[in-house]
């Protein structure tokens, strides 16, 4: 069990690593209509692990208060809206083909900022993988190891098209340096892992909170794709590649939550 844990916890970096190295591998920027298709898969990925995952585990937990089994759903759910738009107002960042940055005003380089953007939509994928790894040893029934799996796997494939994302422009800011946009794109997924094993330490603690942190960590990345992943696939030509991928994205991590879980 103690390898599965670690293995789990460690999948999405390897994801977003693998992803950075395309780097090494591919000339330019990736073509508009296949940047589209993977920021609509990633999104398909993150919905449907947000309600399989994570929402609907909440809900099972919170079954012995009766029809009032929503609250922590709920309420958890907002709480992690009003946290990514809260840390989106004050970390200054840089979303991909966009000229303005955002959050608080400062003097970061633009190759800085497109990190912090990356690193800022990886906060909650780590917390909802040390959220459901710290239910798993909780002993919470609603919670398998196989399911808290499916998550990271899930998770990981979404994290690879993200990886090439942001590495690939950030070669270009870079002056051609291959090795400093791979380590840039590689550290924009260092949180998942950290905000993870943070999280699971703590499993003693949260576990009468476990219902509500949940759906905090879906709320948090429903935020991510609604406000950032899914105007950015809609966004000019090639939009229905977007809604292709997200599609192919929510069928597949349903699939693997539901086969595994």
């Amino acid at each position: 069990m103690q390898s599965s844990f670690w293995i789990g916890i460690l999948i999405p970096f390897i994801g977003t690593c693998t992803g950075s190295a395309c780097v090494f591998f591919l000339r330019d920027q990736l073509k508009a209509a296949v940047q589209k298709t993977l920021l609509g898969f990633a999104s398909g990925v993150m919905v449907a692990a947000s309600v399989w995952s994570l929402l609907i585990p909440a809900m099972d937990l919170s079954e012995p208060m009766g029809k009032w089994a929503f609250i922590p759903a709920a309420a958890g759910f907002m709480l992690g809206i009003g946290f990514l738009l809260f840390m989106d107002l004050l970390i200054p960042h840089l979303h991909l083909n966009d000229a303005r940055p955002e959050g608080r005003p400062c003097g970061l380089k633009k190759t800085t900022m497109l990190v912090l953007a990356v690193t800022l939509h990886n906060l909650p994928e780590g917390m909802a993988v040390g959220v459901v790894f710290a239910g798993f040893l909780a002993g919470n029934g609603a919670i398998s190891l196989a399911g808290a799996l499916s998550l990271s796997i899930g998770i990981a494939i979404q994290n690879f098209p993200e990886g090439a994302i942001i590495s690939l422009p950030l070669k270009s800011e870079e002056g051609g340096s291959r090795g400093r946009a791979f380590i840039l794109g590689m550290l924009s997924g260092v949180v998942e892992p950290i905000g993870a094993l943070l999280t699971v330490c703590a499993y003693r603690f949260i576990v009468p909170f476990l219902p509500y942190l949940l759906a905090f960590a879906a709320g948090a990345m429903i935020y991510v794709v609604v406000e950032e992943l899914i105007p950015e696939s809609a966004e000019g030509e090639h939009s229905n590649m977007g809604t292709i991928g997200f599609s192919v994205g929510f069928v597949m991590m349903m699939i693997l939550d539901v086969a595994l879980g």
